[in-house]
């Protein structure tokens, strides 16, 4: 008796036969490329909403300064933002969706990021 690897049944027909249906098969099938499928698009995708939860977090009041190793240790990669906004000064702020972040060096060498909420007047 062999058992079909998709549901479990017993497997009915002629000799090598591996799955119980064509149902079985073509859906064992599926879920083996989809575990596989890795794509770029997904894996930035999950990165850029990480980002955007850890802004999120960490920028409550609209407005924030945090080091950069407090956002590094929770996964935040900077490199993956959707879009970005240079302000008056020059500044360009870099978003993921519609939280912001500006890396620096302060007085002391310590690198650190500005959080901001996007707003209306961005949009010029």
């Amino acid at each position: 008796m062999k058992a079909c690897p998709n549901c479990g049944e017993e497997v009915i027909g002629r000799e090598g036969k591996k799955f119980c249906s064509t149902y079985c098969k073509s859906n064992f099938h599926y879920e083996r490329r989809k575990e596989k499928q890795s794509s770029l698009f997904k894996k930035i995708d999950k990165q850029l909403k990480l980002n955007r939860r850890i802004l999120k977090n960490y920028n409550r009041a609209g407005k924030a300064t945090v080091r950069e190793e407090v956002l590094n240790s929770h996964g935040f990669n900077p490199n993956n933002f959707t879009h970005y906004w240079k302000s008056k000064k020059g500044e360009v702020y870099l978003f993921c969706y519609e939280y912001g972040f500006l890396s620096f060096t302060d007085a002391k060498g310590t690198r650190k990021y500005i959080l901001i909420t996007w707003q209306q007047h961005m949009e010029n």
